[in-house]
């Protein structure tokens, strides 16, 4: 009787430990970017108003798959990203349909048997002149184009374009004085 009372005590201890109240507890920061759909940031622009930034990638880009994967999952990277922009994936050769500004964008020669290889361009690839991968294009609160940012990044020269854009300091960059300006000042702060 003993033995069967002290089992009922620890499993009731037990319990108590595991359904303990953690909301004073820290919470952890988030280790993935919020990626949402181009459709679904334009739809978040109407209620929040933020920057897009969009990752133009292809299923067989080695410098895509590295800047997913060293960049795009660095804590400070995911942590700018998520309070200052709407983050989307978009296959730049992908079959994806997507309605932007009242018109239609797709991939009509778009082939399946080639989905991890070299396919056909996207038209909104062809929209936003991606001609390289990968592409980070940035887009304004109301989705107007602002600029791309070719080839691979690592955090820190991310860094530079993500507080460009998320400050509006690109809007006192008009020269390429301005340019070696800002970024010979620039205080990084990403690890």
């Amino acid at each position: 009787m003993k033995q069967i009372l002290f089992i009922i005590i620890l499993a009731l201890t037990a319990f108590a430990f595991t359904t303990k109240n953690t909301s004073d507890a820290p919470r952890a920061e988030a280790t993935e970017i919020n990626w949402i759909t181009f459709e679904e940031a334009i739809a978040a622009q109407k209620n929040d108003p933020k920057k897009i930034m969009m990752d133009a990638y292809t299923s067989w880009c080695g410098p895509c798959k590295l800047l997913d994967k060293n960049t795009f999952h660095n804590a400070d990277v995911v942590k700018y990203v998520n309070d200052n922009y709407y983050a989307v994936k978009f296959n730049a050769e992908g079959n994806e349909t997507i309605n932007f500004r009242g018109k239609k964008y797709t991939n009509p020669r778009y082939n399946p048997a080639k989905a991890s290889k070299r396919n056909s361009s996207h038209q909104l690839a062809g929209f936003f002149r991606v001609n390289a991968y990968p592409t980070i294009l940035f887009l304004d609160e109301e989705a107007n184009y602002l600029a791309p940012v070719k080839g691979y990044k690592t955090p820190k020269q991310l860094e530079l374009y993500l507080k460009l854009f998320a400050t509006n300091d690109y809007k006192k960059v008009a020269t390429a004085e301005a340019w070696t300006k800002y970024q010979n000042e620039f205080k990084y702060t990403f690890k």
